[in-house]
């Protein structure tokens, strides 16, 4: 059994999901890599309310820009 044959976790409720085939349509990967409409809209709401953030280092560039740029 390869590694893509083998379920996969919902990464909210942590159910196992099957993994669909390579080449399968949407309709055919369904709520992937969810268990269902419920977890897809939680992880939807959270990546809404910012609980999901991507780190972004600040550089001294940003800075100078934001007091460059007159506020009227």
């Amino acid at each position: 059994m390869s590694d893509v044959d083998l379920p996969t976790k919902c990464p909210i409720c942590r159910r196992k999901v099957p993994v669909p085939p390579v080449g399968s349509t949407r309709e055919q990967r369904g709520m992937y890599p969810f268990c269902g409409d419920r977890c897809r809209l939680v992880d939807l709401g959270r990546w809404l309310d910012g609980a999901y953030q991507i780190p972004v280092k600040d550089t001294d560039d940003d800075e100078e820009r934001e007091s460059s740029v007159d506020p009227t």
